[in-house]
């Protein structure tokens, strides 16, 4: 089998909107033959759930979660395109497996955008700190830099973080999947996390 390139998989993810290990499998799957990976992926109807990216998602559900020992709840606004959809089982899976996600890995972010300018510069000094501390020359610094902050993009949104439920996809992933497989749009609104303690009063 040829090599899976970082180059083929991102080509592959320009043509269809996949995720990057939807692309991957797929790749290895037509043994790196871009054109049938591309086949794979319409298959599967990964290919089809970016096109629907842009479409409007004005219903949806709230959905919730309380870890057990109820010292941690989380709410989380899922939205689609029909009240239809929201009601299926596939969507309340996927509400509840959000705010799972949620109440495990913390995340402060929806998505990479969303990240404040203060945050990104905390980090990025943070990182730099770290860096010119463990000896690494000051040229090649910043692209240590920017390596790890991909790291904390994955760990502070959403979007990016590994599904708890299965480490080898994103969150990304698994909403692209649902989007194939009830046939519309699917958006994360909001989403508000709460530990017990954390919002006590101090004097």
């Amino acid at each position: 089998m040829p090599e899976i390139t970082a180059q083929m998989v991102k080509e592959l993810r320009d043509r269809t909107g996949a995720g990057m290990m939807e692309c991957k499998s797929a790749l290895k799957e037509s043994n790196g033959d871009l054109p049938e990976a591309e086949v794979v992926l319409r298959k599967r109807g990964i290919a089809s759930a970016s096109k629907k990216s842009t479409r409007s998602t004005k219903q949806g559900l709230i959905g919730t979660y309380v870890h057990p020992g109820a010292q941690i709840g989380v709410m989380v606004e899922i939205n689609c395109e029909s009240d239809f959809v929201a009601r299926t089982d596939d969507f309340l899976e996927l509400a509840k497996d959000i705010a799972m996600q949620v109440a495990a890995a913390d995340p402060q972010f929806i998505r990479r955008e969303e990240v404040t300018n203060t945050a990104l510069d905390k980090e990025k000094d943070i990182q730099r700190a770290r860096a010119l501390a463990e000896g690494k020359p000051e040229k090649v610094v910043d692209k240590i830099v920017e390596g790890r902050m991909n790291k904390y993009y994955e760990e502070v949104c959403l979007m990016e973080q590994p599904f708890i439920k299965d480490n080898a996809i994103k969150i990304e992933d698994l909403i692209k999947t649902k989007i194939a497989k009830l046939g519309e749009n699917i958006s994360i609104a909001r989403f508000v996390r709460f530990k017990v303690g954390d919002g006590a009063a101090t004097d």
